[in-house]
């Protein structure tokens, strides 16, 4: 078995995972829960290597396999499913391994939260192995800290790009400094500003995720507006939404029951969004909403020759009546619904119609509880 971490981004789903550190270093976001009661720890490059060699091993097993069962080596359906099918037979590493070759072993995902913490010898040093015990291997991607990135020299980023890194994900969620103390992120502005252009002048792709809704009440538009020019300076090659959702069991959730912090609703947080939109100017970025937590999926389109229509896409969502708004919200979030197109479905829209009639006909406020709780397992 080799060691895998708890998360990884929704465009990373068919990366191998190889952890290369345990954790988060910083653990203090008000917001998050991932890493929550654990400790940080760096893994040694021999024991990172380790984990490769194993995974290796494995892969040259599962590929054995295939000859065995007259597949002639390649990874098929009918190989996977006996993979999964085994129970105790087979780790879960064997597993992930199978799902990785089964989509062409092309990419790997580095864990946990900031593997730019790392001296950059080292880093380059996993890279070049994972390069050369995997050739198929032509993309490697990483979760990283602006604070750190912002300590580290294009020189030193670029190396880790020679060695292999093809692309960072840094969690911005806001470029408004009050707000940024608030939820303890750790960082600034100009941090996140100078960590990100040294990432792109270094020529690694960066996909910065920005959290709408992250500002409440108190802080919505600021938030927007900073964020925006933040991403502005930046110019990043994907800027992805990732709405915030209070989940118990954070300190943000702490601060929302005491009074310290007014969440927004699902409308207000995307006039939110409509905001920042319209406030990228100047960039060339591709704007990503791969979340579920995000209302309209359909947010996504390069800049600037998309913007209109993004804007266009939202003004279009307010322009329903009251009741489709509802049905479009209790669809999305029950993953029936992915685009505003879906309300056309007739036979699904009568079905949800009757549900959102039917909690209206008693505690109107019982649907956005239910939403509540939806939202709530998909953290």
């Amino acid at each position: 078995m080799f060691e895998q971490g708890p998360i990884r981004p929704p465009s990373e789903a068919r990366s191998l995972l190889i952890r290369v550190t345990r954790n988060c270093p910083w653990n203090k976001c008000a917001f998050c829960h991932t890493y929550r009661g654990t400790a940080f720890s760096l893994r040694s490059v021999a024991e990172i290597k380790e984990d490769i060699t194993r995974i290796g091993q494995i892969a040259d097993q599962i590929r054995q396999w295939s000859w065995q069962q007259g597949d002639g080596g390649r990874i098929t359906d009918r190989l996977v499913n006996r993979i999964y099918g085994r129970g105790d037979d087979v780790d879960d590493g064997y597993r992930s391994v199978a799902a990785w070759l089964y989509f062409g072993a092309t990419s790997v995902f580095l864990q946990d939260a900031n593997s730019l913490i790392m001296k950059t010898d080292d880093l380059a040093e996993v890279l070049t192995f994972i390069k050369t015990r995997f050739p198929s291997v032509g993309r490697i991607t990483t979760y990283a800290r602006s604070h750190t990135a912002a300590r580290r020299s294009v020189e030193d980023l670029g190396k880790l790009r020679e060695a292999g890194l093809t692309r960072i994900h840094i969690g911005m969620e806001s470029g408004y400094d009050p707000l940024l103390a608030f939820i303890r992120k750790g960082v600034t502005a100009a941090d996140h500003v100078t960590g990100g252009q040294r990432i792109v002048a270094a020529g690694i792709s960066l996909s910065e995720y920005v959290m709408p809704g992250l500002g409440g009440r108190r802080w919505s538009r600021e938030h927007a507006l900073a964020t925006a020019d933040a991403i502005n300076r930046i110019d990043p090659e994907f800027v992805r939404l990732r709405t915030l959702h209070v989940v118990p069991g954070t300190d943000l959730h702490d601060l929302m029951t005491r009074g310290e912090f007014e969440p927004l609703s699902d409308e207000e947080i995307l006039r939110e969004i409509r905001c920042f939109i319209e406030a990228l100017d100047g960039i060339e970025t591709t704007l990503v909403s791969d979340h579920i937590l995000n209302l309209l999926e359909e947010l996504e389109g390069k800049l600037p020759e998309d913007k209109a229509r993004l804007l266009a896409t939202v003004d279009r969502y307010f322009a329903l009546s009251e009741e489709d708004r509802r049905i479009f919200r209790l669809g999305r979030r029950r993953g029936v619904y992915r685009c505003l197109d879906d309300l056309a479905d007739g036979r699904v829209y009568r079905r949800l119609q009757d549900i959102v009639a039917a909690y209206h006909g008693g505690d109107p406020g019982r649907l956005d509880q239910e939403l509540d709780g939806i939202m709530n397992r998909y953290i």
